[in-house]
């Protein structure tokens, strides 16, 4: 339930605050194969219903208009982490009436039925903001966005809950892909434990 005297955006980082960010002085590794003490396992927002419609509520209604970014005709990306946001946004615009179809690109093609290495309504999508839930180096995000390029899909920009700003944004960036994090790790202030 949507809290009348916070904003979405305001929810959405205090639902980080309170349930995605982790700190251990055993440190985890993250995607990147990178070590660290401080970890935001955003699952605790894209796979709890309510969450994860506040924050596709908030990317399709507010974040997308203030990034810029226009209507695509796709938004996809990596699996496992793109996979309900992509899906969540679908469904807001279908709410409008627009057709934006969420697109999943695999780690690896299948070794048997299409072998496809995307999956959704590519034949359909010739422009698709990537999307992932954290970026660190922005592996994942490059990936996906070479992935879909490989599809003949044009990807337009990306859109991340929130990027740790340890260079992903600027490796993707140099794949000519401009990312537009909704939060960035420096907006949780000084995450040193106490």
């Amino acid at each position: 339930m949507l809290k009348k005297e916070l904003s979405m955006k305001q929810e959405l980082l205090e639902l980080i605050r309170t349930h995605v960010y982790r700190y251990s002085e055993q440190p985890f590794t993250l995607a990147s194969g990178r070590k660290s003490r401080h970890y935001f396992n955003c699952k605790e927002i894209t796979l709890v219903p309510d969450r994860l419609e506040l924050l596709c509520k908030f990317i399709v209604e507010q974040h997308l208009g203030e990034s810029g970014i226009l209507l695509p005709h796709a938004f996809g990306g990596l699996t496992m982490g793109a996979d309900p946001i992509c899906y969540g946004i679908s469904l807001e615009f279908r709410k409008q009436n627009k057709n934006v179809y969420p697109l999943i690109v695999r780690k690896l093609s299948k070794d048997h039925g299409t072998k496809k290495l995307v999956e959704g309504s590519a034949h359909l999508v010739k422009q698709c903001v990537v999307i992932d839930d954290v970026i660190t180096t922005g592996g994942s995000t490059i990936q996906a966005i070479r992935s879909l390029r490989d599809c003949g899909i044009e990807v337009v920009q990306g859109v991340c809950i929130l990027d740790r700003q340890e260079g992903g944004k600027d490796a993707i960036l140099a794949e000519g892909v401009e990312m537009f994090p909704i939060f960035k790790k420096s907006d949780f202030g000084n995450l040193e434990h106490e």
